[in-house]
């Protein structure tokens, strides 16, 4: 198998574990949402620790410490994660996964807008249009739901900014994420022991924490360290070995994995909105893919010919 075939395998897999989490953390969603985000850091934490050190690179994170700025960025993009994974857990466990199918596809237009916005990139004629598009399907579902898709937004938002704060930290896609998380950690082992304690309750009132309750629900906190680490290892492979557009249309896949099981496993409600909103999204992105492809194929043509005039 070649490079570019493995990358690809491997971007599809980081992308069926990302949608397929969903069953996952409906699997658990007796545990509340601030829990299940602590025990995901907490193990996060660990999985990846155990991966540095395996390849004797737990060095490398004090150099993270030693950069005022870097740690910075890194801090800014922990919070959007925390800020995404919360309300990830949260739409899982309150019947509106679909929004996170929704927020997932609507992220690469959002970010778009934020290249706009924060770094002055300009749109060309199919970003504007797949923007606009973007902005009628979410519309008609505030019209039509008569509320906006507040989870979607936010998934889309914070993920958009986590992915401009991940533009401008220059290491590796595993060193980066464990200090993340190192940095989450502390709020992360607050809150646990709070609620082990009782010092806090639980948002259901139920005194003390999950884990330990029962053998199923100890394992499954646990696992969602290397659930979240596997596919981000998987993900980091894989754009080492295909190129950006590729792996920017093989990301669609989460998000359809989502809508499937979303729709087909958890019976949640497929509204006439939807039905309007939904094919919008699926165009824009279509739009939108068509233009990368083709800034690509541009970048490329450019790139052979100065190579050709060397």
């Amino acid at each position: 198998m070649s490079d570019a075939a493995r990358g690809i395998a491997a971007v599809v897999a980081a992308c069926v574990m990302w949608g397929g989490s969903m069953i996952f953390y409906k699997l658990i969603e007796h545990v509340p949402p601030l829990e299940v985000l602590a025990h995901r850091t907490l193990w996060t934490v660990v999985f990846f620790v155990l991966v540095l050190a395996l390849r004797h690179r737990l060095h490398e994170i004090a150099d993270l410490v030693r950069a005022p700025r870097l740690l910075l960025l890194i801090g800014f993009a922990a919070v959007m994660v925390g800020i995404n994974w919360f309300c990830f857990v949260f739409s899982i466990q309150t019947g509106r996964a679909l929004q996170s199918s929704l927020g997932y596809y609507i992220f690469p237009l959002v970010a778009v807008g934020l290249a706009f916005a924060v770094l002055g990139e300009r749109f060309t004629r199919g970003q504007s249009a797949a923007l606009a598009l973007a902005a009628i399907a979410v519309a008609l579902l505030t019209f039509g739901l008569g509320r906006a898709p507040w989870i979607a937004l936010i998934l889309a938002v914070t993920f958009a900014l986590y992915g401009l704060a991940k533009n401008r930290i220059r290491t590796g896609a595993l060193l980066s994420v464990l200090a993340e998380t190192i940095l989450l950690l502390p709020l992360a082992l607050g809150w646990l022991v709070a609620l082990h304690l009782g010092v806090v309750p639980t948002l259901d009132g139920r005194p003390g924490g999950l884990f330990g309750a029962d053998l199923f629900t100890s394992a499954m906190l646990a696992f969602s360290g290397p659930l979240t680490g596997v596919p981000l290892m998987l993900f980091s492979y894989a754009t080492r070995r295909v190129s950006f557009a590729t792996v920017g249309l093989a990301m669609y896949l989460n998000p359809t994995f989502q809508f499937f099981i979303a729709v087909l496993l958890f019976g949640e409600a497929f509204t006439l909105w939807h039905g309007l909103a939904f094919p919008l999204i699926w165009l824009a992105l279509g739009l939108y893919s068509l233009e990368s492809w083709r800034r690509e194929r541009a970048r490329r043509a450019g790139g052979e010919r100065r190579a050709i005039g060397a």
